[in-house]
């Protein structure tokens, strides 16, 4: 059962990471580099998960991806398939609240950027993506790696929304955290010790892996 729910949890964590690596670096790019009316709207907005109680969060995936959900019913009418209590609530469910973290980590490293390396890539024959992909991606390298690292840590301890749109169910849907969860509420203190000690230590090692992946010249 230990095995089971680390091995959920790291498949969740490191997919939600994925994700919201790419949503989230580009969310911070658009904010860092456009003016627009609004921005500071959208900027709250996607901010939001990092300050509301995760079981809101849940609530508000549930009011969309779940059966009677906003896309969720309408799926769930026309194919039977149900979002709800599945890993990829999990994945669903960390995304989100790790999701923050990594906008404002991206926006903080784009905004920090010398614009003289863009305008003079942008001489240089290269276009806005390119410039991107070539230019401010690796001068950000530090600020996506702090990113990285505090979302995949968040994904990894994420508890509340994941119990509001995937359950408990163990050996499905019980990460680490709602395993440890289950076992306090059974009174099982060492299985409960033996899951923190886990969940604790592949934390710190994915900290100082990241950590020492960034002190790296670029």
């Amino acid at each position: 059962m230990i095995l089971s729910a680390l091995r959920l949890s790291l498949t969740v964590a490191l997919t939600a990471t994925c994700l919201v690596f790419v949503a989230g670096t580009a969310a911070g790019w658009m904010l860092a580099r456009f003016r627009f009316r609004g921005r500071e709207w959208v900027d709250a907005l996607l901010t939001l998960p990092l300050v509301l109680p995760p079981t809101v969060a849940g609530y508000y995936l549930l009011a969309v991806l779940g059966r009677a959900g906003v896309i969720g019913g309408p799926i769930y009418r026309l194919t039977g398939l149900s979002f709800t209590f599945t890993w990829t609530a999990c994945v669903a469910a960390a995304s989100i609240m790790a999701f923050p973290l990594m906008v404002r980590a991206a926006r903080v490293g784009f905004e920090g950027l010398d614009p003289r390396h863009e305008i003079a890539a942008a001489t240089l024959g290269h276009g806005p993506l390119s410039t991107l992909l070539r230019v401010s991606l690796p001068l950000a390298r530090r600020a996506l790696t702090a990113g990285v690292a505090l979302s995949f840590a968040r994904a990894l301890g994420e508890f509340g929304a994941t119990l509001m749109v995937a359950g408990n169910i163990p050996g499905r849907t019980q990460t680490l955290p709602l395993a440890i969860y289950d076992a306090v509420l059974a009174g099982e203190d060492r299985r409960a010790a033996i899951l923190a000690a886990a969940l604790t230590g592949v934390s710190i090692a994915v900290l100082l892996a990241v950590g020492r992946l960034s002190r790296r010249p670029a």
